[in-house]
């Protein structure tokens, strides 16, 4: 403990009334039809931050009546693209002049620090602008070459109505790798965020209304899975349901979903590894596996949270990366010095400690960390810096996203075994490899089995580079052009030119 970076309590005053969360329904806020509400205690600082509305099955239905509404009378999906763009623009610029105010909410409710906040925040307004160019640019494609006489085109549509289910621990950047794109294609949106971390949803619902979007066309209700969810994946009147969050719940939305057949886009979970060779400038290395899987204290689909080193320099580089995990800065969400803030739940922490106490039974090493960290006044809902060694590949903590500050390390002595080591895993959201060798780098990113590879970084991202998963780690694709395409549909037109067509029926 004592040789670990701990920030303590800086005595930063709090909102002195908890953030008043509502339904958006329609146009109009409003509170649940039974008065029910729900409370969230910051898990830093434990003290109520928001109390929201908590929706059940009258509000998702009604939710979804007024997006079906506003889709089907065109209110928004009638706009020419550079209508939608230009209220895209102004919910941009209306976001960045928000950042403080949003990021403050986002960081009591989750925990994180608040210069993450800050950048989450404000980077997601890139987002929003990167979508008003899309917006523009629909277009579907001509077939020119059928002969003389036809002419065929392709058009793209908005597929209808969204249902957007987000996350806790990235609740305002995945909202925006969701919803602009959606708007962009035309649809018409139902939004629910995590129960967890409802606020800054609810705040861009009011950006949304200055910036002149049309009653109806985004939604937000606010609650549990279940019920609302759970109708927000089944409902008839939903042409698409898009989720991010744990594998399990993806595989229940996806079951629900299949009733109407409607498209499920999802964006699950992660045990995403770096490799790295004896040719890699392994400070580099080391420091982007400690960015890696520290980041929002690990609770992270894009966690590196195992390495795969070579066995040639397993020992020094693990000592490397022990003795940079030292000197991250824990603690307070609310100092700006902070780089790691608190876990989200008591619960989730105690599932951590769990996965890292099962390891060392297993016979696994932790060489630093391995329990809950005291940030003197704030208390212990917090985890130490963690790295485990001694680890096999069968071990569930090597296999199963354990979504904390908790590093694995695995080695391996040639390329064919590192890939297997990386394709050996239900999940392939990301995989990273580290060496100066360009044959290496390349021959590794074509085998390994992830939507996205990165060389020599990690957890670099661009909203004109598309993000998304194979196997257990989802379907579909969000941000860049593919992130629109998920949110259209295509349809043929095929037109014969002039009275060319022959008669089936003979009539003599």
């Amino acid at each position: 403990m004592t040789d670990m970076t701990v920030i303590p309590s800086i005595g930063a005053a709090l909102p002195a009334t908890p953030f008043h969360a509502r339904h958006l329904i329609g146009g109009v806020w409003q509170d649940s039809a039974d008065g029910a509400v729900s409370e969230r205690v910051s898990p830093s600082h434990g003290v109520v931050v928001s109390r929201a509305a908590k929706g059940g099955k009258t509000e998702a239905e009604a939710a979804i009546a007024a997006a079906r509404a506003a889709f089907d009378d065109g209110r928004w999906s009638g706009l020419t693209g550079k209508a939608r763009a230009a209220v895209l623009l102004r919910v941009a610029d209306l976001i960045e002049a928000n950042v403080e105010r949003m990021a403050l909410l986002e960081t009591l409710e989750s925990g994180k620090p608040i210069t993450q906040s800050r950048g989450e925040v404000s980077g997601a307004a890139d987002l929003w602008r990167y979508t008003a160019a899309l917006a523009r640019g629909v277009a579907g494609e001509s077939h020119n070459a059928l002969g003389g006489d036809m002419l065929a085109v392709t058009l793209k549509e908005p597929i209808g109505v969204v249902s957007i289910i987000t996350p806790w621990n990235f609740p305002f950047w995945i909202l925006s790798q969701k919803l602009p794109f959606a708007l962009a294609a035309g649809c018409c949106c139902v939004v629910k965020p995590s129960e967890l971390t409802p606020s800054t949803t609810v705040m861009l619902g009011e950006l949304l209304t200055k910036a002149g979007m049309p009653d109806g066309v985004v939604n937000i209700v606010l609650g549990y899975g279940h019920p609302v969810g759970a109708v927000l994946a089944a409902d008839p009147r939903v042409d698409m349901v898009t989720f991010t969050g744990s594998t399990g719940v993806g595989r229940a939305i996806a079951a629900a979903a299949s009733g109407t057949l409607k498209k499920v886009a999802l964006e699950l979970g992660g045990k995403n590894p770096q490799v790295i060779f004896p040719d890699a400038d392994l400070d580099s290395a080391a420091d982007a596996v400690v960015f890696g899987v520290y980041f929002n204290v690990g609770q992270c689909c894009n966690s590196g949270s195992r390495i795969i080193v070579h066995a040639d320099i397993a020992e020094a580089f693990t000592a490397k990366v022990v003795d940079l995990s030292r000197k991250v800065a824990f603690g307070d969400p609310l100092d700006p010095n902070t780089q790691v803030g608190a876990i989200v739940s008591a619960e989730h922490g105690a599932k951590i400690d769990g996965y890292v106490q099962s390891a060392k039974a297993a016979g696994a090493k932790v060489v630093l960390g391995g329990g809950a960290l005291t940030v003197p006044g704030l208390g212990a809902q917090f985890y130490q810096p963690t790295v485990v060694t001694g680890v096999t590949p069968d071990m569930a903590i090597a296999r199963d996203e354990v979504f904390g500050p908790v590093l694995t390390v695995l080695t391996f002595t040639t390329l064919d075994e590192a890939l297997h080591l990386v394709n050996d895993a239900d999940y392939g959201l990301s995989a990273g490899v580290w060496s100066e060798n360009v044959h290496t780098c390349l021959t590794f990113a074509r085998g390994a089995q992830a939507g996205t590879v990165w060389t020599n970084t990690w957890m670099d991202g661009f909203p004109e580079v598309t993000f998304g998963g194979v196997k257990q780690s989802g379907l579909g694709r969000e941000i860049g052009r593919q992130g629109l395409e998920e949110f259209l549909e295509t349809k043929s037109l095929v037109m014969r030119i002039g009275r060319t067509r022959a008669n089936w029926v003979r009539t003599a």
